[in-house]
């Protein structure tokens, strides 16, 4: 019998993308809402992730945070759903990818929607370079291939497919073709729109 899987999240954060892989697996699964501010950062959460923020999952007694960790995790825990690379160059792709986007595009993005970009001429120093170097490289990737490992969707999309939706739905990533095409892609999935419509049902009421 498999563990407990317990969510740790917010509708309002980077948790929705671990929802989404959650469903992606079609494995039962229990969530449990922490609020920002004090609940999130109380020593009771701190104990599950020291940095105070979500998502979190809770496996029987593993636990991971960091969402690209979690959906590797949960794609190499259960590989019955069929969210891993199936081949040695798929693997090689599916690595690169989710690293990608958790690193150079992660802090690209939030360095450029806060108006906090390092110099051009520092760009040598900084681990992802320029914002348009981040850009055009991703652009490369998401038009490579149906998915960002190749023809076989994989764990990798939902975390990178969720930055490109993002990034479009905010206009944090410029709104080009190639990236328009992938997100739909992605987001027209059973299992992403199951996980959204969940998260918006959970969110507090105006």
């Amino acid at each position: 019998m498999t563990d407990e899987l317990v969510l740790y999240t917010n509708p309002m954060s980077r948790g929705r993308i671990a929802r989404w892989m959650l469903e992606e697996t079609e494995l039962p699964y229990e969530v449990e809402f922490i609020g920002f501010g004090d609940r999130m950062k109380s020593p009771d959460y701190l104990q599950l992730n020291p940095m105070g923020k979500v998502p979190a999952l809770r496996h029987g007694n593993a636990l991971v945070t960091e969402t690209a960790a979690i959906c590797a995790y949960l794609a190499e825990t259960f590989p019955e759903a069929g969210l891993l690379p199936r081949t040695d160059v798929e693997r090689a792709s599916y690595y690169r990818w989710l690293f990608f986007a958790a690193g150079p595009v992660e802090a690209a993005v939030t360095n450029r929607a806060f108006q906090c970009e390092p110099p051009a001429d520092k760009a040598r120093s900084v681990g992802y370079g320029t914002y348009e170097d981040v850009m055009t490289t991703l652009e490369k990737a998401v038009s490579a291939h149906d998915y960002i490992a190749g023809d076989h969707f994989t764990a990798a999309d939902v975390y990178v497919g969720a930055q490109v939706a993002w990034g479009l739905r905010f206009r944090t990533m410029e709104a080009r073709p190639t990236f328009q095409a992938y997100a739909e892609r992605v987001l027209a999935r059973p299992a992403a729109k199951r996980a959204a419509e969940l998260d918006d049902a959970a969110l507090p009421k105006e």
